[in-house]
């Protein structure tokens, strides 16, 4: 089985610089067989959706038969990890975690000085997060429509993408996990476009379970 590691990324922000590079190392070292990419997209403003996109299609050409979607910022249960990568051939969307864990500034700092995960600060846990790592094969990706690149920013994308894979795909598999978010400066104003995305995202979850609803509004992009 081949696995590609896929990293949504633009350079920018030095804190999100820190983050990806280490991010990237653990990656490589918890999953030192895989194809390791990171995933842009054209558009002027970075987007999370198109850039993951583009991940899973390069990463399909390169001939990979489970990817790995992880945030820059972002580090999974190693254990979880290897679980989802070997459950992911079922066609479903996995998700490594079932807790999520932000750290502050200081505890990231800490962290990325040697101290003890245990030992860092944290500013904002909680269950049932949607995005940060998925587990899926390239043509179940697909299947479920991939992400809706009418999002635009940061957030909800992944929120929809768990609605459409649930309802097109079947029920996602939860490992029991903790996943580590490393802290950076956040990028989330309100304006039209947030506006817009939970408005979106609205249109999601009326449809989530609802197969025919749920197809047209994945179809429909393609005319937007």
């Amino acid at each position: 089985m081949s696995v590609a590691v896929v990293l949504p990324w633009r350079a920018g922000d030095p804190a999100r610089t820190r983050n990806h590079g280490h991010v990237r190392a653990y990656l490589r070292d918890h999953l030192p067989r895989a194809l390791h990419l990171d995933a842009d997209s054209p558009h002027a403003a970075f987007s999370r959706a198109a850039a993951r996109n583009h991940g899973i299609r390069h990463a399909a050409d390169l001939g990979a038969d489970i990817v790995v979607l992880c945030d820059a910022d972002t580090l999974p249960d190693p254990d979880a990890l290897h679980a989802a990568v070997e459950g992911a051939a079922d066609g479903r969307l996995h998700l490594p975690h079932t807790w999520y864990r932000g750290l502050d500034a200081q505890g990231t700092a800490d962290y990325l000085n040697g101290a003890p995960l245990a030992a860092c600060g944290t500013e904002l846990t909680m269950t049932g997060s949607t995005g940060g790592v998925l587990v899926i094969r390239p043509d179940a990706w697909t299947l479920a429509g991939g992400m809706d690149e009418r999002f635009t920013g940061w957030g909800c994308e992944d929120t929809a993408f768990l609605a459409a894979a649930d309802t097109l795909l079947g029920h996602s598999v939860r490992h029991p996990a903790q996943l580590v978010h490393l802290w950076h400066p956040k990028d989330d104003a309100p304006g039209p476009g947030r506006d817009a995305n939970y408005a979106l995202l609205a249109r999601y979850r009326a449809a989530e379970g609802d197969v025919p609803t749920m197809r047209a509004l994945v179809t429909e992009r393609a005319h937007a």
